[in-house]
């Protein structure tokens, strides 16, 4: 991913700051900017869904975004921010898609997640995925924050320190804070990782 620069970068910062001050069309003009993007975390994220999946990159891209533009669109400060706030909305609108499928049911053909630190992508099984909704929807609002924008949206370290305007270190430490918090609460009989406290 792209972080703010001369070029196209550096116009979805001016168009943001356009369509905050009102001006029309600004927003609409984002979209092209980063799409690609944003079809990268769309399909980063279906590809963590469990077989059977029946929601696809495209769909989740243009949900997202409409979900972004509703109430005069977002509220971001430049790319990184806005592909943060894209994150949260993919991953919310997974957990509605999870639970219009009636995702309680146990077992099925699905992988552990795990919380490391790369951004690989694993299955995800709707039940987990409403247990992880909920955990986050517990954490420190900046903590949950990296977590979407790592975990889910793929994002790197520098790009999160810019969206949150924080820095590196902070991101790390959030990280590794509620990385093992999470872990602690989806799997409550699992030994604690090495060397972090739950």
């Amino acid at each position: 991913m792209k972080t703010d620069s001369p070029g196209p970068a550096g116009d979805v910062t001016r168009l943001l700051r356009e369509a905050r001050d009102g001006e029309d069309g600004a927003l609409e003009r984002v979209l092209p900017l980063i799409y690609e993007d944003l079809r990268r975390l769309a399909e980063r994220k279906i590809r963590g869904e469990a077989r059977g999946h029946t929601l696809h990159a495209t769909e989740l891209v243009h949900e997202a975004y409409m979900k972004l533009a509703a109430g005069g669109g977002p509220r971001a400060r430049n790319r990184p921010h806005l592909l943060a706030m894209a994150s949260r909305a993919m991953r919310q609108l997974l957990v509605d898609h999870a639970r219009g499928r009636g995702a309680l049911k146990r077992g099925g053909d699905w992988k552990r997640t795990t919380l490391h630190d790369g951004v690989a992508v694993m299955e995800v099984s709707p039940e987990e995925l409403l247990t992880l909704d909920a955990a986050l929807e517990e954490l420190d609002p900046r903590q949950r924050q990296v977590v979407e924008s790592r975990f889910f949206g793929g994002m790197e370290e520098t790009e999160i320190a810019e969206a949150l305007q924080v820095s590196e270190r902070t991101v790390r430490r959030d990280w590794v804070k509620a990385r093992a918090w999470l872990y602690s609460r989806l799997y409550p009989d699992a030994p604690g990782e090495a060397g972090h406290e739950p």
